[in-house]
């Protein structure tokens, strides 16, 4: 449906004092290669300066990439290099939904009118009859579960509502595909997990595709049929939800998605997906399949809901004694930080085991729910 190749992006970068010639340029993304399937929420996620949303306004049109290809739906939006004449659609005619990090409502304008608003622009051969624009705009307030607010003005909206009537502007032209920048950066803790839910089911019951733009990765784990970790311009892994989660590709996605312990080791032996590591703190088993000849260096990821804490000896491998040197209550948590021997791993239980700084514990680390990620 959407497809991205090779798509490049540079801005001039700061004058080094005394430098002579034009300012070098800074890459603001960097070989981007993408594809997203009709009907998913794909979501590009980093930290800020990654290139997440110059990604998006490229696709928008509200950005030239320098070269590359974007498609949608069969139509070629941009183009440029690679020998060809330079194809490059202007945003307001490529069709697109967008919702922007602020709400960017019209503060005149009623809630009808804010969503009616895209239609009544249109040209007028292709403008939907009054009738037509009204059903349409019902139908939308009514799936936001804002019908009953039509008439009212819309900043006398609470932050949620507002943020729903601009995802109704946003959908109400049934673009063939939905551009979301952080739009729920700006709402309270409480609110942005209920419209997670909210926009979650939007989606799969409207059925349009979407790009989410977010730094937040549980914002991201939760919404998202796909992601894109980004760093630098680059997109470091693709792929479902768990798969990112719990199949890190390098030590930056394993580090940016969650927490994990970190664990620096080398394999001195592997046979078919099974592999032993020499560490610090002992040796590891580790099943993974990833392909590491023996002798190298790497990291072992673990994180710190898959290991297992007793103050009693556990019959199993890679279980390693150590003890408590620090605890934190974090609700249906609490999280336990255990010194083994120079190393120090953190261990999460359920909120009703809480031991005490000073214990000596067990703690077995599962074979399967060891990631191996490259040595930096």
């Amino acid at each position: 449906m959407l497809e991205i190749a090779n798509l490049i992006k540079s801005f001039p970068g700061e004058k080094p004092k005394g430098h002579k010639g034009a300012p070098p340029k800074v890459l603001a993304i960097n070989d981007v290669n993408l594809q997203v399937e009709r009907g998913e929420m794909f979501t590009l996620l980093g930290p800020s300066g990654c290139g997440k949303t110059t990604t998006l306004r490229s696709i928008a049109g509200l950005e030239a990439p320098d070269s590359g290809k974007i498609t949608v739906g069969g139509r070629t939006f941009f183009h440029a290099g690679d020998g060809v004449p330079t194809v490059n659609v202007a945003a307001n005619q490529r069709g697109l939904g967008m919702v922007f990090q602020s709400y960017a409502i019209w503060p005149h304008m009623t809630v009808f009118d804010n969503v009616a608003f895209p239609l009544q622009v249109m040209p007028r051969n292709t403008r939907p009859s009054k009738k037509e624009i009204k059903a349409r705009v019902m139908r939308v307030l009514e799936t936001l579960e804002l019908a009953h607010y039509a008439d009212r003005q819309a900043t006398k909206l609470s932050g949620g509502q507002q943020q729903r009537l601009a995802l109704g502007r946003g959908i109400i032209i049934e673009p063939e595909l939905l551009l979301l920048d952080e739009p729920l950066s700006n709402l309270d803790a409480k609110l942005r997990e209920s419209l997670r839910f909210e926009l979650k089911r939007l989606q799969r019951e409207l059925g349009i595709t979407s790009i989410y733009v977010t730094h937040d990765q549980v914002e991201a784990l939760s919404l998202s049929s796909n992601i894109a970790v980004m760093k630098d311009g680059a997109v470091q892994q693709v792929g479902k939800p768990r798969d990112i989660y719990e199949r890190p590709r390098n030590h930056f996605v394993a580090d940016f998605i969650g927490t994990s312990n970190f664990i620096e080791a080398k394999v001195i032996e592997s046979s078919n997906g099974e592999y032993r590591l020499e560490t610090a703190a002992g040796v590891l088993k580790v099943s993974s399949g990833a392909s590491v000849p023996t002798g190298t260096k790497v990291v072992a990821s673990i994180r710190p809901e898959s290991m297992d804490l007793s103050t009693q000896p556990i019959a199993s491998e890679n279980v390693w004694q150590g003890r408590v040197v620090a605890r934190a209550f974090l609700g249906d948590a609490v999280d336990h930080v255990v010194a083994v021997g120079e190393t120090e791993v953190r261990v999460r239980t359920a909120a009703s085991v809480s031991l005490e700084p000073g214990t000596e514990v067990y703690v077995h680390l599962k074979a399967e729910s060891i990631s191996l990620v490259p040595a930096d």
